[in-house]
């Protein structure tokens, strides 16, 4: 279902929700990445892996301004009084989805760009998330590298359109550097590229790229978080380097260093792309922590899954208090 969401600094937002937000166990809300839109989570969340997480859950799925498909060029920021939103008040606004929605706290879980806002929304409204999946997840300022790319990119996409440079530095963005054989990966870059080509504004696109290049830094005060945070990352991703600093900085800032997990996954570069099935295990760990969708059986090598003798799914689902995974689960294994 689509709507819309008004905030007074950032004007109207497109959201799409999927499922039923007021029957659901918990509510995920989404942001999506450079050069993608909400439809980038299609494919994991109907992943047959995530039959069971779906199935209980409701998704809000947040579409940067201009981002949508097909999207008309947003206002020209020097003759018509608009300015594109920072990373930072996107992620302080998206409050405002929640409060429309009239949904009292969600699961955050966003990728690459979507990830670092989905970061911000729990530092500056903790009492409003109960966890947070942030795949690919950067907490610094670019580098002197990164911002003399983004500028050559943003000055094409604006100038030329969308074209190959722009095209190559946002695969890279998502799919590393790396240059794999199976087919399965060449049709997952060469789906993106067409996406890429006829359904996002290159201008539009600009303006998020140049937003996501101005970040400002979070590892600083990132012990603003309060809730369990599992981190996700490929090993082979561009931004691998970047998750792994946050990772040390949350074990360093959180008062409780049992609440960030960390998913890294060897010969990978897009996680949510190449291994939906280790995601899904692991996010469903996140959420059982957190003491939800506890119906759902732990899959255990050896033997088959069960629920607890007596015990009903509409019971178990029931929210329990918090208790991070134990040091034994999976999270931080993917083979």
């Amino acid at each position: 279902m689509a709507t819309q969401v008004t905030s007074e600094k950032l004007g109207t937002l497109n959201v799409y929700v999927q499922g039923e937000l007021h029957g659901a166990k918990a509510v995920v809300l989404t942001v999506h990445d450079l050069g993608c839109n909400y439809a980038q989570y299609d494919d994991f969340i109907n992943h047959p892996s995530m039959a069971e997480i779906k199935a209980r859950t409701a998704w809000i799925h947040v579409s940067i301004p201009g981002q949508e498909d097909q999207a008309p060029d947003l206002p020209v920021e020097k003759h018509e009084n608009y300015k594109f939103p920072s990373m930072k008040l996107l992620g302080e606004e998206l409050v405002c989805v929640l409060d429309q929605l009239k949904v009292a706290q969600v699961i955050g879980f966003g990728e690459g760009a979507g990830a670092n806002i989905i970061a911000r929304f729990a530092m500056a409204h903790p009492e409003r998330v109960l966890g947070i999946t942030l795949i690919h997840c950067t907490g610094t300022t670019a580098g002197f590298m990164e911002s003399m790319k983004d500028k050559l990119i943003s000055w094409k996409l604006d100038h030329i359109g969308m074209n190959p440079t722009a095209e190559n530095y946002l695969v890279l963005h998502r799919f590393g550097s790396f240059d794999k054989c199976e087919d399965s990966i060449k049709q997952m870059k060469t789906a993106f590229k067409d996406h890429l080509r006829s359904g996002i504004n290159p201008k539009n696109l600009r303006r998020f790229v140049i937003a996501f290049m101005e970040r400002s830094n979070i590892v600083d005060s990132i012990g603003d978080i309060q809730c369990p945070v599992l981190l996700v990352s490929g090993k082979l991703a561009s931004h691998a380097h970047t998750v792994n600093t946050l990772e040390m900085a949350m074990r360093k800032k959180f008062e409780n260093k049992k609440n960030v997990e960390f998913l890294e996954c060897d010969d990978v570069a897009n996680v949510l792309e190449e291994k939906p099935e280790k995601l899904a295990e692991s996010f469903q760990y996140h959420l059982q922590g957190i003491g939800l969708v506890s119906s759902i059986p732990m899959k255990k090598m050896g033997g088959r899954p069960r629920l607890p003798s007596g015990s009903s799914m509409e019971a178990a689902d029931l929210p329990k208090s918090f208790s991070p995974p134990k040091a034994n689960s999976p999270l931080a294994q993917c083979e």
